[in-house]
């Protein structure tokens, strides 16, 4: 399914990502799984291994490659619209000690990140449910170290859904294409709370361009935010 993992290494290098044979084989476990599972449900649009290995495993791992300070040892992490697990899973593949908690909003998607965590032995949670109603929730609302999501929805809308899980001190490392700039979402990510640190930007093995907002949150999110995702989308903050 993926390549050969003496042709990935090459890929891998190229990336400066350390990849043992071991985790490999996990991977092209997860890639099989997930194209086979695909043909039922739409979980992702890309489908041939070389594909898959660029654009999403690979994708996935560089946010530790880049942002593994972040992370702390042992620390709560959040992947909000984890879809086919991206970079949820990877993540979990790089740092068994995280507590990673997948949330996604179709209960078909959780249900197969259920199946794929049997599959892989791995160990994290797969939630199904609504960031905005979650986020209101004591055993949720910052409470994680970090959260990920990876082209969920654009910035000012995403922060409104991501910073409220974040708790004080801990960071919202969102992954974007290079098209979205961060100025529109500072306000949002104020008033919610958060402070900028940095832009990581970098190049897939393809050529693709992506980047990576890191946000700190340095206060508490006030209680009326997420607002409902009618107000969140029609009036972003």
């Amino acid at each position: 399914m993926l390549l050969a993992y003496e042709d990935a290494k090459h890929l891998f290098s190229e990336a400066k990502l350390d990849v043992s044979h071991e985790t490999y084989q996990k991977m092209e476990q997860y890639a099989a799984f997930l194209v086979d599972y695909n043909e039922k449900v739409n979980l992702t649009a890309i489908t041939d291994g070389e594909g898959i290995l660029k654009k999403h495993f690979i994708d996935s791992m560089l946010l530790h490659a880049f942002c593994g300070a972040e992370f702390p040892q042992g620390g709560k992490v959040l992947d909000i619209g984890s879809g086919a697990g991206f970079p949820g899973v990877p993540l979990a593949l790089q740092r068994g000690d995280l507590d990673i908690t997948l949330l996604d909003s179709l209960n078909k998607r959780i249900t197969f990140l259920e199946l794929l965590r049997q599959e892989l032995g791995l160990h994290y949670h797969a939630v199904h449910g609504r960031a905005e109603e979650l986020a209101k929730k004591p055993d949720f609302r910052e409470q994680f170290d970090v959260v990920t999501a990876r082209a969920v929805a654009a910035l000012p809308t995403l922060a409104e859904y991501s910073l409220p899980f974040v708790r004080v001190g801990g960071f919202w490392l969102a992954m974007k294409g290079p098209g979205e700039e961060l100025k529109p979402a500072l306000q949002a990510i104020r008033v919610l709370g958060g402070e900028f640190v940095r832009t990581v930007a970098y190049s897939l093995p393809d050529g693709d361009d992506r980047v990576i907002y890191v946000v700190k949150k340095i206060a508490p999110t006030a209680t009326k935010f997420p607002r409902n995702s009618g107000q969140i989308k029609s009036k972003p903050l």
